[in-house]
């Protein structure tokens, strides 16, 4: 069966994830009440990473996905901002608690390596951290779907956890990856994307982190 819109059956077969997807999504549905009280509101998030998903969201038309929302905070921003935006995740302590925090706006339980979309029909797509759990061989998934999803020259976020080289570490939840800009780069260009802007933030006794702004392209197999 093809994808399909929300609202709009879905197919009934039983998705199955990565094993590290679903182990991370376990963790978070334990500790989803104590993330939601630290890190569930834009009170959270720092002023760069505010400003820089503010100037990606200003050159958005269309319809926006919120892909791994958590708590939906992001997703709540981004409908004051004036964007038609719905938010989708594994956890369900999280969307329920989405739904019941910002009524009127579409939050579904749903995995980012499997959108429930038509292909090309999305202007946006904001990926805030939530392809770092993903292993380093199954990463190009979410990141094709996201390709996928977009219509060509919709705008992709991409937040991540920056370092040297690929490797794991011990993340508060579940095990996560740093990843290389440069070597990033190159799987978004692999599923599609032209990288249009990087923004990185380093703060002593803090992890690196960045933001990649991607675009897709019309035609998703040319290199």
């Amino acid at each position: 069966m093809g994808r399909t819109r929300s609202g709009v059956s879905a197919p009934t077969e039983v998705r199955r994830y990565p094993e590290p997807v679903t182990s991370a999504t376990t963790a978070y549905a334990a500790r989803a009440s104590e993330y939601t009280s630290l890190l569930g509101s834009m009170t959270s998030v720092h002023p760069q990473d505010r400003l820089t998903i503010d100037t990606w969201a200003k050159g958005l038309t269309g319809p926006v996905l919120d892909a791994g929302c958590g708590p939906g905070h992001w997703t709540a921003h981004l409908r004051r901002l004036g964007l038609d935006v719905r938010g989708i995740d594994l956890v369900p302590g999280f969307v329920t608690h989405a739904r019941r925090a910002h009524p009127g706006i579409r939050f579904e339980l749903e995995s980012i390596d499997d959108i429930r979309e038509h292909d090309a029909s999305l202007g946006g797509v904001l990926s805030w951290f939530s392809t770092i759990h993903h292993d380093p061989d199954a990463v190009a998934r979410p990141l094709s779907e996201f390709a996928r999803v977009l219509r060509p020259g919709g705008r992709l976020a991409l937040g991540f956890f920056s370092g040297p080289r690929v490797e794991a570490f011990d993340h508060a939840v579940f095990r996560a990856h740093r990843w290389p800009v440069e070597t990033l780069a190159d799987l978004l260009s692999a599923a599609g994307f032209d990288v249009t802007g990087t923004y990185l933030r380093e703060e002593r006794g803090q992890r690196a982190v960045g933001t990649l702004v991607a675009e897709r392209r019309p035609d998703l197999h040319r290199p």
